[in-house]
């Protein structure tokens, strides 16, 4: 092995074809050959139609990705739209409720408060009818009462003779009217 590195480190002579000709430029020349090929055969333009195959593949990708977010953010503004009109929807209808629930409460008050009152006419009416009673009972029995009183002295302190003496002058007092 030591021998082998002195050889590379001595700088062996290489071998030459033609004199001349040495392995770079045999390298050299089997590049351009390679690179002559390759552009005979057309390849730098296959390998940029590819990549434009690919450019087209991926700006089709962007452009159909781009109409996604569109569409997206439209029905994104459609719902937020929706929700915003559900929303002054609940509102209106919690005031519609709100309103109503202080008519009927008002109306409430009121049929409350007339009935309170045919009520409380219909006590006084009673009371008065009660009271309007009471006291023809208390006339009739005080009537009742003093025609049987009178009754009584009538028949106690009245006879004949002044029973004669009152027709004679009902009949006196009829003959002048």
């Amino acid at each position: 092995m030591a021998n082998f590195a002195l050889i590379l480190s001595e700088g062996v002579a290489e071998p030459a074809s033609f004199g001349f000709i040495n392995a770079t430029v045999w390298v050299s020349i089997a590049m351009a050959i390679f690179i002559a090929i390759l552009l005979w055969k057309k390849v730098p333009a296959m390998v940029a139609g590819m990549l434009d195959n690919k450019i087209a593949e991926i700006s089709k990708q962007l452009n159909e990705a781009e109409q996604l977010r569109l569409d997206a953010e439209s029905l994104k503004a459609e719902y937020e739209a929706k929700l915003a009109a559900a929303a002054k929807e609940a509102d209106d209808m919690r005031a519609r409720a709100a309103s109503e629930a202080e008519t009927l409460v008002a109306k409430a008050k009121a049929d409350a408060t007339a009935l309170i009152g045919r009520r409380k006419q219909m006590a006084e009416d009673r009371i008065a009818a009660a009271e309007a009673t009471a006291l023809n009972e208390v006339r009739a029995a005080t009537a009742k009462a003093a025609t049987a009183a009178a009754a009584a002295l009538i028949a106690e302190k009245h006879d004949a003779n002044a029973d004669k003496a009152l027709v004679d002058q009902a009949i006196a007092g009829v003959a002048k009217g």
